[in-house]
């Protein structure tokens, strides 16, 4: 696919946008004011592949903890601000990344000028996140209800008053809970900036539902070359969408995280527990950061040749299964067996 190549923005030791690799993040759930759990759990996401994280400050011991949360991570951090400029003064004092901010909710001009000093003496980027349910009164009915043509005019709203003031270090996101109503927005914004865009769905439900949505959404939004950072927004353990984020790049061949997975859905000519196989094998691959694709399939008749393409695999017998290379078999293994041989041989790539 033919990614837009936006304005490179850099995030601590991250650059967004220009054509680098789509990054990956995450939101904690824990009270930022609680520094020793918030650490811990940006340190579990940071172990399954989160790349940048965002906590929430309301108020200013929230900000004031933020100095020490930066000192025990190893990601960038990002300081989620609404209504006061004097929480957005403080975090980047205590070193965040970035900031995510309205600077039209902010307050007078000379606040929204004090951040965005700050911001430029700091080189701290800022960005700029509408929301569907939050979208301005006046723009709702301009546009005769909330549309995405008005999400794009409060998004640009918001970069021109960063612009007025010579900023340019942007970032900005517009969330939905709408898979088509997103598609549509991220389209417009995506044809009139040039900033990265950072997508998500937002509010789109627990693991199991939400992950489908979201796959399907930012999906799609990254299928059309839209999208620098995403976020798999989920209710539930943040783990969860830094796993669910790493499948849909995987998915559509934008990034590599260690092996890709791939199983046959089984039918009548399964001889062998191939669903516990399958589940077996996709566990212990967790621990496995090689770049291959693994191939657990059902028929020794077909399953070498319908996986070809994977670097080695199994295929099921009768109580009895196959282990193959490139389409090409090596030999054959008892059932209670196949899972140990097929990472013996995994080991060995």
């Amino acid at each position: 696919m033919n990614r837009k190549k936006t304005k490179v923005v850099q995030v601590g030791n991250l650059l967004l946008g220009g054509g680098n690799p789509v990054v990956i993040q995450s939101m904690c759930n824990t009270d930022t004011r609680n520094v020793a759990e918030t650490v811990a759990q940006i340190l579990a996401l940071e172990k399954a592949g989160c790349e940048l994280v965002r906590v929430a400050v309301p108020d200013m011991e929230a900000a004031k903890a933020l100095g020490a949360i930066k000192a025990q991570i190893h990601i960038p951090l990002v300081a989620d601000i609404h209504f006061d400029h004097r929480l957005a003064l403080e975090a980047m004092a205590q070193g965040v990344d970035k900031v995510r901010i309205n600077p039209g909710n902010i307050g007078s001009k000379e606040k929204i000028a004090a951040v965005v000093a700050e911001a430029k003496k700091r080189k701290i980027p800022i960005r700029i996140g509408v929301n569907s349910g939050s979208l301005e009164k006046d723009l709702v009915e301009k546009y005769h209800g909330v549309t995405p043509q008005g999400l794009v005019a409060s998004a640009l709203r918001h970069v021109k008053i960063l612009e007025e003031l010579d900023f340019y270090d942007i970032v900005i996101s517009i969330k939905a809970s709408s898979v088509p109503f997103s598609l549509e927005t991220y389209r417009l914004l995506s044809e009139t900036v040039d900033y990265p865009l950072h997508v998500g769905i937002t509010e789109a439900g627990t693991v199991y539902g939400g992950t489908v949505k979201s796959a399907v959404g930012i999906g799609a939004i990254l299928a059309s070359g839209i999208g620098d950072t995403i976020r798999v927004s989920l209710t539930g353990d943040p783990v969860e969408e830094i796993r669910a984020a790493k499948e849909i790049l995987k998915a559509l061949e934008l990034r590599r995280f260690g092996p890709t997975f791939v199983s046959c859905p089984t039918c009548g000519r399964t001889e062998i527990d191939l669903i516990s196989i399958a589940k077996e094998v996709e566990g212990r691959l967790e621990g496995v950061d090689k770049d291959i694709k693994v191939a657990v399939m059902g028929c020794a008749v077909n399953g070498p040749g319908e996986a070809r393409e994977a670097d080695i695999g199994l295929a099921g017998g009768k109580g009895e299964g196959l282990i193959f290379k490139k389409g090409e078999i090596l030999r054959k293994v008892p059932e209670r067996e196949l899972v140990d041989a097929l990472m013996e041989e995994i080991e060995k790539l």
